[in-house]
């Protein structure tokens, strides 16, 4: 590339290029300039070789290319093969040097390949079946997507060795390719080589070559690499989009509009998207649009134009299909030509269906003669055909270009399904043949075969044929290649005989011959230009008339066959050509046709039928308060709904927002209309944020698939349209992306456009609404079920009555009809038009002109006829509502103008409105129905106007609602019919088609029993079911307003299903948006002034008891507490007002749910179900609004649509939920599974995910997500639901949730218990210290006795410890709590955070970032690892453990060298006496608490310096590092995975004293004396959450009298305070009380305690070196090393005045030790007895340490072993070196048998039993001899093993005093492996 066949720089050709691009760069309009040598990179979008204008010679995408390429149309230039050297090898398959460079030779053998290098097959034409190996610089090759090769050559020959060949052509020669044609790498280097499992080199995927890989067979004129052009108006402006290649397929729209792409292991090939080309004179005439966007052009030549490559080269004459000259750019030939959008391959593309007027057309590759469109083809056919380039090579058209459209798309098709065998050879599978075009081609006829005549050709239909088929065809190879590694030798192939090229057309035309002519079969002899001709010719002789699809063959080529299908049925491809087209430009092809009059021959056809023809879209921890904003699409409905919702929810007075009265202007603030004003007020809101950094903003963005257009698209349209990419601008603006304290939740009924590889929401961050519901509560009180989209569907099964569903025989008939007979215009005009007919027609029959009725159909006359009839039959008036559906609001405001002067003329302006709904206007009606409105609703303002929909209930009108999209109005209740039969049929995208339907959601009655399936079934349906989502949107406001003396008088009115059976499939049944609120009302808020009430009209007929239908009915103030309803249910009953809450309701609680509870019962008295769906004519005198309130509307649809929606897929689904989800997204690939019926809508979000991306125009295309957790915005929500299920009052009470949690988040709920077992604490006889004393003095401390007893209450279920102090009765222990009540029953209390606490990883606050290592501005702590090891003397052996130190933290240790060897961790002197840092380091053991533990001590310890160690299990380390980046970890052997607290108290102590002794040695070289080193270390509980200091004021010398206050201060505060005490090394063990509400000052006699310390202690290793914490131990390890202590003589002291304050927190900790059964299938409960077994019995097993079982077992059992214990606290169990809890009811005596111990004196006491727990030495038989026992007490001999526990019984003489039998030996009930513990009883003699 870029070389002369001689080795030379092609110097004029690089300064072509290098001018081009510099030019581009300069005329480059966007902030940032294109890189000025883009264009020397080989580009998917920017073929160079089309830079050389006409001249052929360069362009080696015509050049065969040895592998079935396509034949040139002209001869390539000769290349003159330079002579090799003399002696040289000229073998083909060898290098010059004569090495073997053929793969199949050297695949074994290893090959050096330098770095930068890649290995790479050559093809040569002399060796056709080889490859031959090249070592390539893969700066040379391109990426993945085709890109940033860079020109030129770097290569090696891996055979010779010979190294540097820069030159491509040079190289060529060395490994003798023999060319005949220039060397150019793209053609020649095919395919990438890697090794497989066995290691021997194989071919791998295809270079891409400008998009090479999707060329079945490398065809050199493959139009999907070509560039794919944006709408003109891009032109100027490529930098807005990244230059990327886009995958996937276009919106589901029929073939013609299908947008084919690459398969998902493809992602780099550049595709043909969307609509196809309209060549000719036929476009609409807006030379200001062709002005501005063909600035750039001197005139127009060819179908597309390169973005910013600037003017064509003059050389450029027009337009070959062949030439692939994306240079040309602009329109065809002729006046103001309208391109149509043919593709979008280049992802600078804004979305032709959301942007631009006009799109630019995708040039079709061409080949032989051209073929002319006869003239008058559209005035003869009736229809553009629409011709889809099938295979091969496409001729040139001429001629009358208008009247035929040309489309890439079905070759696309073709193309992907090459893709799936290449992806499972890539992966390692055996070479699959993919389908073969033969295949491929016959399928494709047989599909259209089995077409109806009134059916249209879908692409997913054809893709998913494509697919079966590949499957069917290696079911074999695609398994193994699923089940089985590669092998080393392919399977055998599929042996069914392929079909050829020559039996190919033979086997068309017999398929084809069996469906009467509808699909006819050409064959061409040369080539398709021929065909064309044939088709052509035909079309104007008539002999196609029958014919809807023509398919014209050529196999006359050897190696590959051509194709093209061209539609000429005058239905199919008017739907085709129309579906092409954008919203926009669909807008502006109605409108051009409007007003230039040729709508003019349309109305004269209608005028002899009519009186007149006239026409015309977090850190909660650190804020204080919730605000919002609501962005709702530019609706002044959906505004104007919102408002008043928001006004009427109370939800700013219970966010603290507004006082009250809150008036509508207030709640206007909270709303925002994204029109032309919104970037002033939303600038204000962002400043707002910025001043209020403590205050959390909810960023609402309500009907959130609405405008996702690209900012960079605004870029490009600002003048055109300032609204284009409004969102993007405002809501991803870098403010908000950046700010912490704003969070955006999008809401939406439609999630699917945010739902791509490339979406910012977090699949976590997901709220699929209604949610999932726990066992089987349903949330509604009343008894409503959702109908939606399933339901309609239901309807139209068999055994219903008339559906719900329906579409209009007659009337599709007559627009077919009619559409033949006006070619050129739009079908949107046509349907328009006579839908206003049928209705004007059927206003003159029902007014007095029966013969009109002919003139109508059947469906619009039941309409008009109930229309008119309703107010008759009511004594009020009230009517129904017609919802006339009008997407194009040129058109709606003729029909709203025809329809009026119909009205007029039969003197019906009374009887019925006509209203023309628009987004951008509000609503007009006359004064007479305005006076009927106030006076059914009792409204005494004068200036009072509806401004909703929903305050229009009961108003007999025909609403005529415009706009491309609804925007989320919600209708009445009143609403009877949706007429959508002018809906844009041809846009079938998921979306669209939802979004029409979901104007009709309801909730409906459903407590009547029903005629077919359980009464119950919908309470069984899951919420998030997969129909949950095919309903469409929400209206916004869920709006009526009832009063809660209302709601407890009148019962619901029941609105009941048309059908009988309920469906399964609908997901949300009577389940609804009720959940979000966790059963808490809202505020109460008082109504509006007198003057802004409305209130509903009165009651109508025997159904309407106390009916109240208005349904926006606002307050009266006197009437207490509002009720939202509408849209979604509520908590409480809703009154009929809210009854057409199918669509609409969320309820604010009027009245105590037992008030409720009966009204919800009251129903009134008419309660059967309605008979029919299909009445006629109301006969009854009812209210016609009553009966409408009593079932879903009826719905009218246009046939394409309603075919769609009642075919199912394989799944069951409807089809059109297998559409592409939005017009915003692409498929990734034509081969993806199929949506499940089964899916719930996580599972739909998670699929939509994987498979689509968004288009370039999209605002998500720029965020590269592919499924990193890093690219998810952390603030992104997304609220998804069906539409009218609630989700606006969802959100309302969301904010309300939210400030409350705010609320809740300052708030904690600690422990809050009285001490235990304060009756037996003697009273003092002296007082030793004043209460106010700061310090306690030693001599007088060590004088005051040691409380034996256990004061924790956290410790009331644990044995009693009995001193010579305390005289115990019986009674005076109460019954142990069941194991289940322990955390249950434990008091707590809910405590407001102080500026000291200690939190979790939830908090995130300023101040604390850079100590949790989260600040953005610093980077994310890097840590290293560190051994260290010591040996102990307890344990025998050396010990390892592991630091994981944060950078951070270093300077808290010492090393050898920085960065080396672990030395010691630093500790101050006692003499220091700096108040900035705490000296004693803290260490907090930890487990399961990763999330929860109080780790954070910035605040607690006031930001003074301090050093934290976690100490964590070494399977937990890398979940603790995560969430505490920047902490200091020291991580357990993994010996100790399953040990309890002890191993870890155990080896902080251990560790810390050899620490000691470290420091001691390395500051004695300092000159730092041993014993000024500071020995206390701090073990705190991972839930000390605050500390308290109570202030104590004396009233005298040494008098008890005094004041108790407590206060909230830092553990800054009481660390330095208790280690600058007098003596402190004195001192073992120092710790705190803990904090209860009730302890007063008259319950703490002395300041300081001597007794045991928990849960926060300051421990001296080295006093304590000689006592070890039992590192055994689960439970009560504390009181078990408090005894040990105390029993060596040594001091524990408790400050009294401190307490600590400990979280209640309901995970980790002791509850991570769950104890089960070691056999996986026992589903039994293993209760506390089992716990033990006797030895070599078939008990079962336990999977739990053994320590563990002992000490559960005795806790809950012990009486067993104990009986004569049992109560008897007079005589309690001796228990020798430790503490074991033995129950609350068995008290125990505990003894030390160290020499010189402290123990009770044990003289006078008699016990009942004697427990051993692995005793050592130290016990000997004449210790136990000086105790004293009862007779028939019992012994407890516990050992590792049983040969330990006989040698125990032997040395301490057990036997000499106790009985022993062989039945009375236990084991714990583990397995060998596990190493039980051993059991022994006996009974004293």
């Amino acid at each position: 590339m870029g070389n002369s066949y001689a080795g030379q720089l092609k110097s004029t050709r690089f300064e072509e290029v290098l001018h081009n691009s510099i030019e581009a760069s300069l005329r480059s309009n966007t902030l940032v300039p294109r890189p000025i040598f883009s264009q020397l990179y080989l580009e998917a979008e920017q073929q160079l070789s089309s830079l050389e204008g006409s001249s052929r010679a360069d362009n080696e995408e015509e050049e065969e290319d040895g592998e079935g390429g396509l034949e040139p149309s002209s001869p390539p230039n000769a290349y003159q093969l330079p002579p090799p050297p003399e002696g040289c090898c000229t073998t083909d398959g060898f290098c010059q040097a004569g090495k073997d460079l053929r793969l199949v030779s050297i695949s074994n053998e290893p090959i050096e390949v330098p770095a930068g290098f890649l290995l790479v097959g050559a093809k040569s034409p002399s060796l056709p079946d080889h490859l031959l190996v090249c070592a390539v610089d893969k700066r040379f090759l391109p990426d993945d997507n085709g890109h940033n090769a860079l020109l030129g050559f770097s290569g090696n020959c891996v055979g010779c060795g010979k190294k540097g060949f820069c030159y491509f052509t040079e190289f060529s020669n060395h490994i003798n390719l023999k060319l005949t044609t220039q060397p150019k790498k793209q053609k020649h280097l095919k395919y990438y080589l890697v090794r497989n499992a066995q290691g021997a080199l194989t071919k791998g995927p295809l270079i891409c070559w400008k998009g090479s890989e999707f060329r079945g067979r490398q065809n050199s004129t493959n139009t999907c690499s070509s560039s794919l052009f944006p709408p003109l108006e891009s032109s100027g402006s490529l930098a807005a989009f990244p230059a990327e290649p886009v995958p996937g397929t276009n919106p589901s729209v029929p073939v013609g509009a299908q947008q084919a792409g690459p398969a998902s292991d493809h992602p780099s090939v550049t595709t043909a998207t969307g609509p196809a080309v309209f060549n000719g004179k036929d476009s609409p005439k807006h030379p200001q649009l062709v002005k501005s966007s063909l600035s750039a052009l001197p005139r127009p030549s060819a179908l597309g134009i390169l973005p910013n490559s600037g003017p064509p080269k003059k050389r450029h004459k027009g337009w070959s299909p062949e030439s692939k000259s994306t240079t040309d750019g602009g329109f065809i030939q002729g006046g103001g030509n309208r391109a149509k959008h043919e593709g979008t391959s280049i992802p600078c593309v804004p979305q032709a269906g959301l942007v631009g007027p006009a799109s630019v057309t995708f040039p079709v590759v061409a080949s032989g003669e051209p073929v002319s469109v006869p003239d008058n083809l559209l005035k003869i056919c009736k229809a553009k055909p629409v011709i889809f380039k099938g295979h091969g090579n496409f001729p040139y058209l001429c001629g009358n270009l208008n009247d035929v459209v040309v489309s890439p798309l079905l070759y696309t098709c073709y193309q992907n399904s090459q893709s799936l065998a290449r992806a499972y050879e890539q992966h390692g599978a055996s070479t699959m043949q993919p389908i073969s075009e033969e295949t491929q081609l016959l399928l494709t006829v047989y599909y259209l075969v089995q077409l109806a005549a009134d059916q249209v050709p879908l692409m997913e239909d054809l893709e998913q044929i494509f697919l079966r088929s590949w499957r069917e065809s290696h079911l074999t190879e695609i398994r193994q290649y699923q089940q089985a590694p590669p092998q080393p030798f392919p399977p055998a192939t599929s042996t069914a005989a392929p079909v050829t090229s020559a039996q190919l057309p033979w086997l068309a035309g017999l398929a084809a011959s069996s469906c009467n002519d509808s699909v006819h079969v050409i064959e061409c002899a040369y080539s398709l230009a021929e065909g064309l001709s044939e088709m052509f010719r035909l079309l104007i002789e008539g002999k196609l008339s029958k014919t809807n699809y023509v398919v014209i063959i050529c196999a006359c080529r050897n190696a590959a066959i051509d194709s093209c299908i061209a539609v000429t049925g005058k239905y199919q491809a008017r739907i085709l050509s129309e579906s092409l087209l954008s919203p926009a430009e669909y807008q502006r092809e109605v409108h051009y046709e409007l007003v230039t009059g040729k709508v003019d021959s349309l109305g004269a056809f209608f005028s002899s039928l009519c009186p007149d023809s006239s026409t015309q879209n977090l850190d909660l921890g650190s804020f204080e308060k919730v605000d919002f904003l609501i962005c709702i699409p530019p609706s002044e409905v959906t505004y104007q709904q919102t408002v008043f919702h928001v006004w009427h929810s109370g939800v700013l007075l219970e966010l603290g927002l507004e006082k009250e009265p809150v008036t509508k202007q207030r709640a206007e603030q909270h709303v925002l209309k994204l029109d032309s004003e919104a970037q002033a007020r939303f600038k204000a809101f962002l400043q707002n944020s910025f001043q209020n950094p403590h205050t959390l903003f909810v960023l609402i963005h309500d009907h959130a698939h609405w405008d996702l257009v690209s900012s960079a698209v605004h870029n490009i349209y600002s003048q055109s349209d300032p609204s284009v990419g409004l969102v993007d601008r405002l809501l991803n603006c870098r403010e908000v992306k950046e700010a912490p304290n704003i969070v955006t939740l999008h809401v939406t009924s439609f999630p699917y456009a945010l739902q791509t590889q490339h979406t910012l929401i977090s699949p976590y961050n997901e709220i699929h609404w209604p949610i999932s519901y726990s066992n089987g509560v349903d949330l509604y009180h009343e008894n409503k079920k959702y109908f939606g989209l399933s339901e309609f569907i239901d309807s139209t099964l068999s055994g219903h009555s008339l559906p719900l569903l329906r579409y209009d025989s007659s009337f599709e008939a007559m627009v077919t009809a009619l559409g033949k007979r006006f070619p050129r215009l739009h079908s949107a005009v046509i349907r328009t038009f006579v839908l206003v007919q049928h209705y004007a027609a059927a206003m003159m029959a029902v007014s007095g002109l029966p013969q009109m009725k002919n003139h109508t159909s059947v469906e619009t006359l039941e309409i008009t006829q109930n229309l008119l009839n309703s107010p008759k039959q009511c004594p009020c008036g009230h009517g129904l509502m017609v919802l006339l559906r009008v997407p194009c609001s040129p058109l709606a405001a003729v029909a709203y103008e025809r329809l009026a002067h119909v009205r007029a003329r039969l003197a019906l302006e009374e009887h019925f409105e006509i209203i023309l709904g628009h987004p951008s206007s509000g609503i007009t009606v006359g004064k007479h129905f305005v006076k009927q409105l106030k006076m059914w609703q009792k409204i005494e303002d004068a200036e009072w106007r509806p401004q909703t929909y929903l305050e229009l209930e009961g108003l007999p009108c025909i609403l005529i609602f415009s706009g491309m999209d609804p925007h989320g109005e919600s209708l009445p209740r009143s609403l009877r019919y949706c007429d959508l039969r002018l809906i844009n049929s041809s846009c079938l995208v998921r979306t669209a088609l939802e979004q029409e339907l979901g104007l009709a959601a309801y909730f409906v009655s459903n407590d009547i029993p029903l005629e077919k399936g359980p009464k119950n079934e919908a309470l069984e349906s899951d919420g998030e079911k997969l129909s949950s989502t095919d309903e469409d949107e929400e209206a916004g406001t869920e709006g009526c307003f009832e009063a809660g003396s209302t709601s407890e008088q009148r019962g619901p009115v029941k609105r009941e299903r048309s059908h009988s059976h309920d469906s399964a499939s609908s997901s949300l049944s009577s389940k609804a948006s009720g959940s979000v609120l966790y059963g808490e009302s809202l505020a109460q808020p008082s109504g509006p002034p007198q003057g802004e009430l409305a209130r509903s009209p009165p009651p109508c007929g025997p159904a309407e008891e106390g009916r109240a239908p208005g349904e926006i009915q606002r307050l009266r103030v006197s009437q207490g507490p509002t009720v939202i309803s509408r849209h979604s249910p509520g908590l409480v009953p809703q009154p009929d007002s809210s009854l057409r809450t199918g669509r609409r309701s969320l309820q604010v609680p009027a009245a105590p749910s037992s008030q409720l509870s009966s009204s919800s019962s009251s129903g009134s008295s008419s309660t059967c179900a309605v008979p029919t769906a299909n009445v006629l004519v109301f006969q009854a005198s009812q209210c016609s609004m009553a009966k409408a309130c009593r079932q879903p509307p009826i719905v009218f649809l246009p046939k394409l649509v309603y075919d769609m929606l009642l075919s199912t897929d394989s799944s069951g689904l409807p089809k059109s939920a297998s559409l592409l989800p939005s017009p915003s997204v692409m498929w990734t690939s034509s081969f993806r599974p199929l949506l499940s019926k089964m899916m719930t809508s996580t599972e739909q979000s998670l699929y939509y995910r994987q498979w689509t991306v968004p288009r370039p125009s999209h605002m998500d295309y720029g965020n590269r997500a592919e499924g990193r957790v890093d690219s998810f915005h952390p603030r992104r929500l997304l609220l998804s639901g069906p539409p009218q299920i609630g989700k606006t009052g969802a959100y309302l009470q969301f904010l309300s949730i939210l400030s409350r949690m705010l609320i809740r988040l300052t708030e904690v709920d600690v422990y809050d218990e009285e001490e235990i077992n304060t009756s037996f604490q003697e009273e003092l006889d002296r007082h030793y210290l004043q209460l106010n004393d700061p310090w306690p003095d030693l001599e007088l401390f060590q004088k005051m006795p040691f409380d034996y007893i256990i004061h924790d209450p956290k410790y009331e279920d644990a044995s009693l410890i009995c001193s010579h102090h305390q005289s115990i009765k019986s009674e005076d222990r109460g019954m142990a709590r069941k194991a289940e009540d322990l955390y249950v029953r434990r008091q707590t209390a809910r405590m407001r955070l102080s500026k000291y606490a200690a939190y979790n990883t939830y908090h995130h606050c300023e101040q604390c970032q850079q100590y949790m290592g989260f600040h953005p501005h610093y980077q994310l702590s890097e840590s290293t690892l560190h051994v260290f090891a010591f040996s102990c003397s307890m344990l025998g052996e050396e010990i390892q453990l592991h630091f994981i130190i944060p950078k951070s933290k270093e300077y808290h240790f010492v090393f050898s060298q920085p960065g080396g060897q672990l030395e010691s961790m630093r500790l101050p002197l006692v003499t220091d006496k700096s108040h900035e840092h705490i000296k004693s380091p803290t260490f907090t053991p930890t487990t399961g608490r990763h999330e929860h533990g109080l780790f954070n001590l910035y605040h607690a310890m006031d930001g003074a310096n301090h050093l934290h160690v976690l100490v964590v299990k070494e399977y937990e380390m890398a979940i603790y590092k995560k969430y505490w980046p920047n902490h200091i970890m020291l991580v357990l052997p993994s010996v100790f995975n399953s040990a309890g607290v002890g191993a870890a108290h155990f080896l902080i102590k251990e560790l810390c004293y050899h620490n000691l002794e470290l420091e001691r040695n390395r500051q004695e070289e300092l000159g730092v004396k041993p014993q000024d080193i500071w020995p206390f270390i701090v073990i705190s509980d991972d839930s000390c959450v605050m500390w308290n200091v109570a202030d104590v004021d004396c009233a005298g010398e040494r008098s008890r009298e005094f004041s108790w206050s407590e206060r909230n201060v830092s553990l800054k505060h009481i660390m330095q305070h208790i280690e600058a005490s007098p003596n402190i090394t004195h001192y073992a063990l120092i710790g705190m009380r803990k904090w209860a509400s009730k302890t007063r000052g008259c319950e703490v006699q002395e300041p300081f305690s001597r007794c045991h310390v928990h849960d926060f202690i300051i421990l001296n290793v080295d006093l304590t070196q000689n006592v070890q914490y039992n590192q055994n131990r689960f439970t009560c390890d504390d009181v078990d090393f408090n005894l040990r202590v105390h029993s060596a003589g040594l001091l524990l002291c408790r400050f009294n005045r401190f307490s600590v304050m400990k979280k209640q927190i309901a995970v980790g900790g002791h509850r991570s030790f769950h104890i089960t059964s070691k056999v996986s299938d026992s589903s039994v409960a293993i209760v506390p007895s089992q716990y033990i077994c006797a030895p070599d019995s078939k008990h079962t097993f336990l999977a739990a340490p053994a320590q563990l079982l002992l000490e559960k077992f005795l806790q809950y059992h012990s009486h067993r072993f104990f009986p004569l214990s049992l109560r008897n606290h007079s005589h309690p169990v001796l228990s020798v070196d430790c503490y074991l809890n033995l129950g609350p009811q068995i008290s125990v005596c505990y003894v030390s048998s160290r020499p010189h111990s402290l123990n009770v004196n044990c003289s006078d006491m008699v016990f009942s039993g004697l427990l051993l727990y692995l005793c050592d030495s130290f016990v000997g038989a004449g210790f136990l001899k000086k105790f004293h026992f009862l007779k028939g007490a019992t012994l407890c001999v516990i050992c590792q093993d049983r040969n330990s526990l006989r040698q125990t019984v032997v040395r301490l003489e057990l036997e000499d005093e106790w009985q022993f039998r062989l039945r009375d030996e236990f084991q714990t009930a583990n397995a060998k492996e596990d190493r039980p513990l051993f059991f022994l009883t006996a009974r004293h003699i």
